[in-house]
């Protein structure tokens, strides 16, 4: 018998044809008395723990009728009961199956413990375990389960060869992988149909020029790498390591993402590359997305120029902008803003380091193109990160400029202040304004653009304003939420729920931290809590947070040398898009050296819980809803780490 509180996971191993039905997922013992909870009720809570004086939010769903009498106990780890009280109010109406979403108030619940959310009068159901603790003490966890994903994501010679164990599970590892991006072929760009589905170009066409470009980090569940999402998640690690100077292996995968990304910039020509690899090839060129396997895999291969698999272990590099042109000002900013917070960071213990960085983040800055012919470029072909906005990309650069400069006492910092105070502006009077992730920065530069202006204006900007449009931001949030019955800021029926989600817990903790002001604190406890288990589908999208989360993600590494049954090595840490529009899960990836994998809910099935135009699946070939990322992790990332600043308060 399969325990209630245990996902069922249907694995067949490639090549063997064995069907195996697995018990004990999710690191839950078997056998520990709890019943099947009927399917027509469910209780959804955030798995990973609600923060001691916090508003506290779980969800029951159902059918009206059921729901109708029911009430609520919690109980601790021995079963007594600790609360009781009645359900909420209905918000809503979510499915055929599930009528009627109550809302269940824990926020008196304040002792910290591990507890269980039990239904009892005419409905019956039980709720995975959930603590209540101090921020840091539940944050810190994530966070360090948050590096290990980048530590299984790095690239090149310096990769982490041990399996160090943590009690919970061992890390996963891989050997030295393309090695050959030490000695890379630059070349020209490639020419795409107009979705960006079709490489039009016969073959690649190679400049004549070489470059190292070993290191770096996996952008997602293949081994391509961008400057675009590296430069993201760098700043946003140097950002969150402000706040824990002292974590040792965060401070680690800063310094290694920002080795790759000086090897991307070639100071000596005034050259950005903005990617390598490539994703989408054609009959002649073969290309990341067409094979399935271990990284170190590619430098096995035995490859001719002119073979199809030749750009698989000989990576093509492709430039930003031909040398010393004027460069995308979307990867100009990010990058300058990656620059300028690790002059930052050295500026107290090297002088001459942080001064170093700072002057490449001038070089950088300096190349931007700021009149740019349509979008800007983030990737190649541009469909792998579509983005409208740049502005916000500029403010961040300059915004961080001016903070280095001010450390450095370098006198550009009027200057820098001036410019990204411009840069607010116009991204202010756009009409592309968004909220927090890879494809817009503006929270993390209106934070430190505040900072920067220090009570003054400039250009017309003053800190206001820029609270002004962070509160705009929570506020599309706020308005989402109430029209969803499980209090969802984000759109989950598209692609980038749950990075979106924790970008709006972010943005939350940096505008109180920065005003004062905590009113969007109870909304940004209820987002992490959608994120992390108290949505429709009661899965936590961080694996290895909580007692259900995703066991078959679409990552190369993490299907062919990882646990499918949560007992072994597995991809701690790592973020997945969480739910997306039912439409698009039409057509799953296969491979014929993949390891078929698929994984159900501890109770029916995952479609029964789908609704309002969204769906969600575990399963290896799901990318739509289960392939982690480097953005999407390093979003949840800095929002726990600035969740752990309310024991401040």
């Amino acid at each position: 018998m399969i325990s209630s509180r245990t996902p069922r996971l249907v694995l067949a191993a490639a090549g063997l044809g064995i069907l195996l039905v697995a018990a004990g997922l999710y690191g839950l013992p078997l056998g520990d008395g709890a019943e099947d909870p009927p399917t027509g009720v469910a209780v959804r809570v955030d798995q990973a723990g609600y923060v001691r004086g916090e508003t506290k939010r779980a969800y029951v769903m159902g059918p009206a009728t059921a729901l109708a009498g029911a009430r609520f106990e919690v109980v601790d780890a021995r079963n007594h009961v600790v609360t009781a009280g009645r359900l909420g109010s209905s918000t809503g109406r979510w499915n055929a199956r599930y009528s009627s979403v109550r809302t269940v108030d824990l926020s008196a619940l304040d002792t910290p413990g591990t507890y269980r959310v039990v239904l009892t009068g005419t409905a019956a159901g039980r709720s995975p375990a959930f603590r209540v603790a101090g921020a840091r003490e539940l944050m810190a966890p994530l966070v360090r389960d948050n590096v290990r994903f980048l530590q299984a994501q790095r690239d090149g010679a310096d990769v982490l060869p041990t399996a160090p164990r943590d009690g919970r599970s061992p890390a996963l590892r891989h050997g030295p992988s393309h090695l050959a991006d030490r000695d890379a072929a630059v070349h020209a760009p490639p020419e795409y149909d107009e979705e960006g589905t079709e490489l039009l170009d016969e073959r690649l066409t190679p400049t004549g020029d070489r470059v190292d470009v070993s290191g770096g980090w996996f952008d997602a569940g293949d081994f391509l790498k961008f400057t675009g999402t590296t430069s993201y998640a760098t700043a946003a690690l140097l950002l969150a390591q402000r706040d824990v100077p002292d974590m040792t292996e965060l401070s680690a995968e800063a310094t290694h993402g920002l080795a790759w990304l000086d090897r991307m910039w070639d100071e000596d020509t005034g050259t950005l590359y903005a990617q390598v690899g490539i994703g989408v090839g054609n009959d002649a060129v073969r290309t990341d997305h067409d094979v399935w396997r271990l990284p170190e895999a590619d430098d096995r291969l035995d490859v001719s120029p002119g073979d199809p698999d030749h750009t698989i272990k000989h990576r093509p590099v492709f430039r930003a902008a031909e040398p010393g042109e004027v460069i995308s000002p979307s990867l100009a900013g990010r990058v300058t803003a990656a620059f300028a917070l690790a002059a930052q960071r050295a500026a107290a213990t090297d002088e001459e380091e942080a001064q170093d960085w700072l002057d490449k983040a001038a070089e950088v800055y300096a190349l931007a193109d700021t009149d740019p012919d349509g979008p800007p470029l983030t990737a190649i072909p541009s469909a792998f990160y579509p983005e409208d906005s740049w502005q916000d990309d500029m403010e961040f650069g300059g915004a961080e400029l001016a903070l280095a400069a001010r450390e450095l006492g370098d006198d550009r910092e009027s200057g820098w202040a001036d410019d990204a105070a411009v840069w607010a502006r116009e991204y202010l009077r756009s009409d592309v304004r968004g909220t927090l992730g890879v494809a817009d920065v503006s929270a993390l530069a209106h934070a430190d653009l505040a900072t920067v202006l220090d009570g003054g204006r400039a250009h017309g900007i003053g800190a206001e304003d820029l609270y002004e449009d962070l509160r705009r931001q929570l506020e599309d949030g706020v308005a989402r939420a109430a029209d969803d019955p499980f209090g969802a800021g984000a759109v989950y029926d598209d692609f980038d729920a749950v990075p979106h989600t924790f970008g709006l817990v972010a943005t939350a903790r940096l505008y109180a931290s920065a005003t004062g002001d905590t009113h969007y604190a109870a909304f940004a406890g209820r987002q992490r809590g959608w994120a992390l288990g108290a949505n429709p589908w009661g899965s936590s999208f961080v694996i290895g947070a909580g007692e259900v989360f995703p066991h078959c993600p679409e990552h190369q590494l993490a299907n062919l040398r990882g646990s499918h049954d949560g007992t072994g090595a597995i991809l701690r840490g790592a973020v997945v898009n969480g739910p997306n529009g039912a439409a698009k899960l039409a057509e799953l990836n296969s491979f014929p050296t993949m390891r078929k994998c698929a994984a159900a809910p501890p109770a029916g099935s995952w479609k029964d819980f789908d609704g309002k135009g969204a769906r969600y699946l575990d399963d290896v070939g799901a990318w739509q809803t289960v392939e982690p990322a480097l953005d999407f992790t390093t979003t949840a990332l800095l929002a726990f780490v600035l969740t752990a600043r309310s024991d401040d308060r």
